[in-house]
């Protein structure tokens, strides 16, 4: 009983923390917005929902190679109202949640935890790939941002852990401690590089937003491709680097003016990140509900998810 009640008052904060967050941020850039062609923004706001949805398959590619397959319905779920919880300070909040949505949607907790440790590596090396392109124009750029290159000290470390053996022994380890049945298979190359497609996938519709955004006097050109997709790339690292910030705020927008910067200029691009900034909350809190939907006519469809054995 206080479990579950725990559960709904720390999704209820969460809920409106992202809604204030959105709330505070949409008065000063809303004039903005207007200025830009409604093409550009309608591309750049569909973009960032294809990111989260191919940052969601990323996850769940794991989820269902550790059990019996949830189906897109209630992975989405499990996956997207848990990350509403990186706008709390610290982003472990966001891990937490996934973990007990996923409890209550009939998967063991093992099995989460280890899905969600496995697409944080995932999503560092996508990042650490996506923002190589751009770190060497970022920094010279700004010597402000000289540390971007220390970054890649993570990158070691996040290629172990997915390492298909390393992998499975963690999984294995995960579902000991625990003391729930440990899945019937290693985890294999396949599945990881299929993991990693699709965060790669996310990133570069993450650029893609950006570079809608990107305006210049010449109208819009392939040039700045990359550099959107590599400052993305560095921005989610870097903003998950400082995960003691709600949703990395400051850490993100800073890269994202910086590389913009030389582009559309200053004041420019102190907008344009503040517009990101906007849609991304936007677009996690619309999808959020309608992974809930989803959930919801999965579970009319197929019936209530059997759950994992030996869940506690």
């Amino acid at each position: 009983m206080l479990v579950n009640l725990a559960r709904y008052v720390l999704l209820a904060i969460v809920l409106v923390a992202a809604t204030w967050t959105l709330v505070i941020n949409w008065t000063g850039v809303i004039d903005q917005i207007g200025r830009l062609q409604w093409q550009r923004v309608l591309v750049s706001l569909l973009a960032v929902f294809v990111g989260i949805g191919s940052a969601t398959m990323s996850w769940q590619v794991l989820v269902d190679d550790l059990g019996k397959p949830i189906g897109v319905g209630r992975g989405a779920q499990v996956f997207l109202v848990g990350v509403l919880g990186k706008y709390l300070p610290g982003s472990v909040w966001a891990y937490l949640l996934q973990i007990e949505l996923g409890s209550r949607a009939g998967l063991a907790r093992a099995r989460v935890f280890a899905a969600t440790l496995f697409s944080v590596a995932v999503a560092m090396v996508a990042a650490l790939i996506a923002g190589a392109i751009a770190v060497p124009e970022l920094v010279s750029m700004s010597p402000e941002l000289s540390w971007l290159p220390w970054l890649y000290i993570i990158l070691p470390v996040a290629l172990v852990f997915l390492y298909p053996p390393i992998l499975t022994a963690i999984v294995r380890i995960a579902f000991r401690l625990v003391r729930r049945p440990r899945p019937d298979h290693p985890v294999t190359l396949p599945v990881v590089a299929k993991s990693l497609a699709w965060a790669l996938l996310s990133y570069l519709s993450y650029g893609v937003h950006l570079w809608m955004l990107a305006d210049t006097s010449e109208g819009l050109s392939l040039q700045p491709l990359a550099l959107c997709i590599g400052t993305m790339g560095v921005a989610m690292i870097a903003s998950l680097a400082a995960f003691v910030v709600p949703s990395g705020a400051g850490v993100r927008e800073l890269v994202i003016i910086t590389a913009l910067t030389p582009v559309v200029g200053g004041v420019s691009a102190i907008v344009y990140a503040a517009v990101s900034r906007v849609m991304f909350i936007l677009a996690d809190l619309v999808s959020a509900g309608g992974a809930a939907g989803l959930a919801v006519v999965a579970r009319r469809r197929r019936g209530v998810y059997e759950g994992d054995p030996g869940r506690s």
